[in-house]
């Protein structure tokens, strides 16, 4: 989602985007955004932050190679959960509604504040319904989770399997049974993979694995019932088929990939099917896939089978469909087989991006015979939608379908074979076979007539970015970057319910927590719902401050006074807690980015991460660093740090090197120590060859001057954290992300490493950790604690090498970060990327 105030000044960014994204890896979120005024980012801005982001968390994991073995997720999850377990048990935190539209909370810059979506959670890749109206969600690495009373209110089904990563969701017609298929597949730069299929018999209280091990490591978008006793998954590693009635360790048989018509296997050896449908009325001998890579490859195609999978061939399309251009695409049959409907992304689009009129969509097309050859009939393309009540119309450069690669959804009224609902960046409905269409979930109100002048007075709209959707008689559902709405069907006008309160998958990249009346505010930087603010005393949780959150300072003396991250290192100070009816300004805008908006600072920093680190000084809270090429220090401004076009308190102390970016920052005193990546969005897939071009290091002025530390006994991947002892700055601990050399070739092993001595020397202090990628490290009271994709461990500082599992109940969803909490004698704050926050007393 776009910041409403980013959405109007654009420059180039785009460019980048499209030369990543074609190459990027299996990473990439909408690096979306949402804020007010009219900030404008055009569609080069947002696809170049999705690339941006793609590059840096696919290489956090993947580095140096450009992917790893399925197989290596699940490993790293059973040894973990075979360590001892420790402590007590974790809790959560965000239980409470999070009310994106607060009136409290509008800060006329920063806020989305009235932008319509109200309730909002986490990203929905995945909806299903059963016959007696139980709904199933799945969520981004949130797993799944079960409504009997159409939303209103959610339970997590799925909370200890070893991916909650989710793709797909299908209920078998056959006997009701709830089939998951793990590993989203919206190539988003925190879309996990999974470890396959797995089925409920008994309404999600057990789950049993589908299938041998031929699935672990996919990405899995659709499952499909073909009504005569088999199941299609749609998986990154091609088209896949087994009985409904097969033990459940039978195996699934490969129907094709792309080695199977003799093209290779690309992206990092994927064959991405992405869509499978079985056209009603043909006995199950018909059906059609959808086998495409975003941004091109040989076999990207529409594929069919006439002799119920016996057979399959590529389809040459007739009509308007442009053979030569399919990317990812989603089908839709009308419940009577005659008509096939088709929303196709656009390759060529996306590779020449700065010429597509801001989208990236081929079109929306109909085979008015159902017949996947065609002719194909063309019923909507950008210009179209945009002209249909779009919220994006106004905006130049970002238009309908810009992340059609990304997101995407088509669906036909199983009732009406003219209803069609398709899912871009907003949801759109034609009732007439497409020869008309309307916007029914604009991207927000803040373009709308309702909103004009200040009037406010727009009903519910949707969260950006849509995914998936769901019919249960008269009711629609969709599932976006936000949660899940719901709607009657009969009404077409904009009108949704918003069904989140309950459904709790919140992504947190980083939190913080600071002492208010009361207990602790507790503040969190969230993929695509802004900076979350959980209050003593309120009954919601607040967003102060829209778009992409990222990371996170709060004075823990002072809870409301936090430093917060919008994308790229364009940081913002609030004093008063993010408080603003909107007449008053909340935030300053303090960063060296060069990526400012309210201005350019001269100089500025031209290469921070996505979501770039910033830290205060154990021994100085008003001592602040942070990093993108450069390492910036704010000489100890603290609250009072300014930045603006003439003048900057951000001062530079250290260039990590042209195309470097900075990952991870430690302060004591006039110590820095900062990790760096390179060259440029620091993932190998740009580099030649695997371990060739991906460089790190960590710099630092114990000295007195800045130098480069030896790193010939670390390993060749991301330096994730870096943590000082606040009594002795030559004592500092680094945590590496990725997987050791068993998985990936050149990595090294280990990955939390000590040093006594300023990093002269190093110690692998590793241990019997699982082999994941490491987040995060806290010191606690004599203890060190761990947060990574798998978990959080704990071990003693004096014997750092034996670890254990800290604390029972923690979701199995990826720790980006931990923190401290202040009150009722301190507890350690885990950000999941997923699942929310939680908490358990400190050691």
């Amino acid at each position: 989602m776009l910041e409403r105030t980013r959405l109007m000044f654009t420059p180039l960014a785009i460019l980048v985007l499209l030369v990543l994204i074609s190459t990027a890896g299996l990473a990439v979120s909408g690096r979306s955004s949402d804020r007010k005024i009219e900030r404008t980012k055009d569609a080069a801005g947002n696809l170049d932050e999705v690339s941006a982001s793609i590059l840096e968390q696919a290489g956090a994991r993947y580095a140096p190679g450009t992917s790893v073995p399925g197989s290596a997720f699940l490993a790293a999850f059973q040894q973990g959960r075979a360590l001892p377990l420790v402590g007590g048990a974790w809790s959560e935190l965000t239980t409470k509604m999070y009310d994106s539209d607060d009136k409290n909370y509008r800060d006329p810059v920063f806020s989305n504040g009235g932008g319509g979506n109200g309730l909002v959670t986490g990203r929905m890749s995945a909806l299903a319904v059963q016959a007696n109206g139980t709904l199933w969600a799945g969520a981004a690495d949130g797993g799944v989770w079960k409504s009997t009373n159409g939303g209103n209110s959610w339970t997590p089904k799925f909370d200890t399997q070893g991916s909650l990563s989710i793709g797909a969701i299908a209920i078998n017609p056959a006997d009701q049974s709830v089939w998951v298929g793990t590993g989203e597949d919206n190539t988003a730069f925190e879309n996990y993979r999974g470890i396959g299929v797995l089925r409920s018999t008994d309404g999600g209280s057990t789950w049993n694995n589908i299938g041998g091990s031929e699935l672990d490591g996919t990405t899995i978008g659709r499952l499909t019932f073909d009504g005569h006793g088999n199941v299609y998954a749609a998986t990154s590693f091609g088209l896949w088929r087994r009985s409904t009635s097969t033990a459940a360790s039978g195996s699934w048989t490969l129907m094709f990939d792309a080695a199977t018509f003799g093209f290779a296997k690309i992206p990092y050896g994927f064959s991405m099917a992405n869509d499978v449908q079985v056209r009603p009325g043909s006995n199950g001998q018909t059906i059609v896939a959808n086998m495409s890579w975003r941004s091109g490859t040989a076999y990207d195609g529409i594929y069919q089978s006439t002799d119920g999978g016996a057979s399959w061939g590529r389809v040459k399309t007739g009509g308007a469909i442009n053979d030569a251009d399919i990317g990812r695409s989603s089908l839709s049959y009308s419940a009577d087989g005659s008509k096939l409907y088709a929303l196709v992304e656009s390759p060529r689009m996306i590779n020449s991006f700065t010429q597509s009129g801001g989208n990236v969509l081929q079109g929306i097309y109909v085979s008015p015979t159902g017949d996947a050859a065609g002719p194909w009939n063309k019923i909507a393309e950008s210009s179209k939608l945009a002209n249909s009540g779009s919220a994006l119309k106004s905006y130049r450069g970002y238009a309908p379908g810009v992340q059609a690669w990304y997101n995407q959804f088509i669906a036909v009224d199983p009732a009406d074979a003219d209803h069609v609902y398709v899912g871009l960046e907003e949801v759109f409905e034609t009732t007439d076979g497409g020869t008309t269409w309307n916007t029914i979930g604009p991207y927000w109100n803040f373009t709308l007539p309702c909103y004009a002048n200040g009037a406010d007075t727009c009903p519910k709209t949707t969260h950006p970015d849509q995914h998936a959707i769901a019919f249960a008689g008269n009711t629609v559902y969709v599932g976006n970057d936000g949660g899940v709405w719901s709607r009657d069907k009969r009404n077409h006008e904009i009108v949704w319910n918003d069904l989140n309160a309950t459904l709790r998958t919140l992504q947190y990249y980083y939190a913080g927590a600071g002492t208010v009346t009361g207990g602790d505010a507790i503040w969190g930087g969230l993929q695509d719902n802004g900076e979350s603010l959980l209050l003593p005393g309120l009954s919601t949780m607040v967003s102060p401050f829209g778009g992409d959150g990222g990371d996170t300072l709060v004075d823990p003396n002072n809870g409301d006074r936090a430093v917060v991250e919008y994308t790229d290192l364009d940081m913002a100070l609030t004093t008063t807690g993010g408080r603003s009816d909107g007449s008053t300004v909340a935030f300053v805008e303090m960063t060296p980015s060069c990526f400012a908006f309210t201005y350019t600072p001269s100089p500025c920093d031209p290469n921070p991460r996505f979501i770039a680190p910033f830290r205060a000084d154990v021994k100085s809270l008003d001592h602040w660093v942070s990093g993108g090429q450069y390492v910036w220090d704010n000489q100890g401004k603290g609250w009072d740090t300014r930045c603006s076009a003439s003048a900057c308190d951000w001062k530079i102390a250290y260039n990590t090197g042209s195309g470097d970016s900075t990952t991870a920052i430690a302060v004591n005193g006039s110590v820095v120590y900062a990790g760096w990546c390179g060259p440029t969005g620091c993932n190998p897939l740009t580099s030649s060859t695997t371990g060739g071009g991906f460089r790190r290091g960590i710099a630092t002025n114990i000295s007195g001057t800045w130098t480069e530390l030896s790193m010939s006994s670390l390993p060749l991947r991301y330096v994730n954290a870096l943590t000082v002892d606040p009594n002795n700055a030559a004592h500092v601990y680094a945590v590496f992300g990725g997987f050791s050399r068993h998985w990936v070739p050149n990595a090294g092993v280990g990955h939390v490493f000590e040093t006594k001595d300023g990093g002269a020397n190093w110690t692998d202090i590793s241990g019997n950790l699982p082999d994941a990628p490491g987040d995060d490290l806290l010191i606690v009271n004599g203890n060190l604690v761990l947060a990574t994709d798998v978990g959080a461990f704990i071990a003693s500082a004096a014997t750092p090498t034996v670890w254990s599992r800290l604390g029972t109940a923690l979701p199995n969803s990826a720790i980006y970060d931990l923190s401290l909490g202040q009150a009722n004698g301190g507890y350690i704050i885990a950000a999941t990327h997923g699942r929310g926050l939680w908490k358990i007393a400190l050691p």
